[in-house]
């Protein structure tokens, strides 16, 4: 993590990336692996060191390429400590034994002693009192160094909270964007009075809200990012990175993308340009179901 990185602060006081690196679709196909590893090695040099990743992508291939690009850039002097590394297990992992092996093959494919967050990557059917036991059972065994959820929504958490343990959640990582603002209404406060961070995924709606529609007028993202100076992808991710709590995980393999996206945590929007984004990108009204992608 660089001196200028913006973080987000942790229940526990340690601070975390603001911004980081998604890996969601690698790992998918040999031929594309040597090609992940140098976009990998390209976003640590640009100064990422919050990378996510999960069991399912790639059925462990994400985790994998990962491990390959962390093993490189250790041996060429960089810290472990540095890193802040996510990955996710699946809810059919959640009890106290399945998630033991779960976590156990992914430090193996990302060739690591300890992970720093660990998430359940959606909610299944075993109990959430079998899971957070299974959690304090890594985080004892020092396999992690906390624990979270991704995709629960705000009754979710409350029913997390009222098990043992469960107040310990570090973290919830959800589809949040200026397409998808739903978490804003309901989920983000609550997190925020539980000092619970809210992860991004897919923030910038896969490239959705980059391209745009050049056969319609131009919207408010390509108007404050032309007065920004900035590119309409970069704009989407500053409008998320100013609201308090949040981590943005974008995904990308290219290597100017991964550079402007890095850049755009540094964007000021001032409430003129928040109030712009809000007219054609309005935060929603009532509570809605989490999107998912």
């Amino acid at each position: 993590m660089t001196a200028t990185t913006p973080t987000v602060i942790l229940r526990d006081g340690t601070p975390c990336p603001a911004i980081g690196l998604g890996t969601w679709r690698y790992g998918e196909s040999s031929s594309a692996r040597n090609a992940e590893i140098a976009a990998l090695r390209s976003a640590i040099d640009i100064g990422y060191r919050l990378m996510d990743t999960a069991e399912m992508y790639g059925d462990g291939g994400a985790e994998r390429v990962l491990g390959e690009a962390l093993a490189d850039a250790l041996k060429q002097g960089l810290r472990r400590e540095e890193f802040f590394i996510v990955t996710k297990a699946y809810p059919h992992h959640a009890d106290r034994a399945g998630m033991r092996r779960a976590c156990d093959a992914s430090l193996r494919r990302l060739g690591l002693d300890r992970i720093d967050l660990y998430l359940l990557h959606w909610r299944g059917g075993v109990p959430l009192a079998e899971t957070v036991a299974a959690f304090d059972d890594l985080r004892t065994r020092g396999r992690i160094a906390r624990w979270g959820v991704s995709n629960f929504d705000v009754d979710d958490l409350r029913e997390l909270a009222a098990v043992p343990g469960g107040e310990a959640c570090a973290a919830n990582q959800v589809y949040l964007s200026l397409r998808e603002r739903g978490p804003e209404f309901a989920l983000l406060p609550f997190q925020l009075r539980h000092g619970m961070p809210l992860m991004a995924y897919s923030p910038i709606d896969q490239g959705a809200l980059a391209r745009g529609d050049e056969a319609k007028e131009p919207d408010a993202l390509a108007r404050v990012a032309k007065r920004h100076g900035a590119t309409r992808a970069q704009l989407a991710l500053a409008a998320l990175l100013t609201l308090p709590g949040v981590i943005a995980i974008p995904k990308s393999s290219n290597a100017q993308r991964l550079q402007e996206n890095w850049d755009a945590a540094r964007l000021a929007l001032s409430a003129e340009d928040r109030a712009e984004l809000d007219r054609d990108f309005p935060p929603p009204r009532r509570k809605k179901p989490l999107a998912m992608t």
